[in-house]
Order: C-alpha cells, then structure tokens, then sequence
C-alpha cells in the first residue's frame, strides 16, 4: 500500500537523517550524488558543506537543486522524501555559525541512530583538508513531499 506522506511526516524524515541525494544541473544535464546534510527547521534550510569543485561550480552556475531521502526497511517497507529548493553559499561568520551547527546536528543524529560517538567531523567526511574552510551551503526549501510504501500484514 502506497500512501502520501503529510508535511509533519515528510519534515520528520527530513530531520531524522543525515544522509541524502543532492541533485543539481550541470550543463542542461541532472547530476545525483550522496552528501551529508543537516535540516535547520526553524530557518526551513539543508546546511551541507563541501570542497570547491564540480557541485559547488554547478550550484553556483544553477541554484536550483533538490535533496531526496529514504528510509528503506525491505522493497516493501520504505519511506521517502524530496525536498526542492534553492542554493545559497554562505561567508564569514555566516559559514562558520552554519558549519557549527551542521557539525553538532550531525553528531547527535550519528550518535542517536548509531548508538556511537564522534569526537571529529573529519570521522563522516574525509574530503575536507583541516587547514581549508569549506564551502558552506544551504538549501532554502520551497516544497517538501514524502511516499511510503508499507507492507500488507496478515491483520490487514
């Protein structure tokens, strides 16, 4: 049984995860790849960071992207949630506050649903260099909609 997730549920799966597909348009094509990412849901934003390169040029170039999230328990039992929006790279103290943010937003997700303790955010992203401030991003989301697919049980 297939059914539309409402707002709250779709926000929720949002808010629960740490790990999504960004997709972006790179000259008139569609590029997916995974990201970490942190939901601040008092300002409806995605914080991700990443180093210069082919997203954050592509992003730059075309600001309108999309993150998709999924909860997958078998083929059966899923749930998932695509949220469009616009890009926005930040500066300064800005980036440095949203960083934070992401960084301690992250860690508490990872130790909630893992049941482990990160001491470092090098720990889930290898692609910074230490001595580099990343490029820090946010998405401002405009619209939010969410699918499960739940199994029949025999109480059906």
């Amino acid at each position: 049984m297939f059914r539309v997730l409402n707002e709250k549920e779709s926000i929720a799966l949002l808010m629960l995860n740490y790990i999504g597909n960004l997709s972006y348009i790179f000259r008139e094509k569609p590029f997916v790849l995974p990201i970490t990412y942190f939901f601040d849901l008092a300002n409806n934003v995605i914080i991700g960071y990443s180093a210069e390169g082919h997203k954050i040029n592509a992003m730059r170039k075309n600001n309108n992207v999309s993150l998709s999230v999924s909860d997958l328990e078998s083929i059966n039992d899923w749930k998932s949630v695509l949220a469009h929006g616009t890009f926005q790279e930040l500066s300064g103290s800005a980036a440095k506050a949203k960083l934070h943010q992401f960084s301690l937003g992250v860690k508490d997700l990872i130790i909630n649903k893992e049941h482990r303790k990160l001491d470092y955010i090098s720990e889930f992203s290898s692609k910074i260099d230490k001595d580099q401030m990343p490029v820090v991003f946010q998405i401002k989301v405009n619209e939010i909609t969410g699918r499960m697919r739940m199994r029949h049980t025999s109480e059906d």
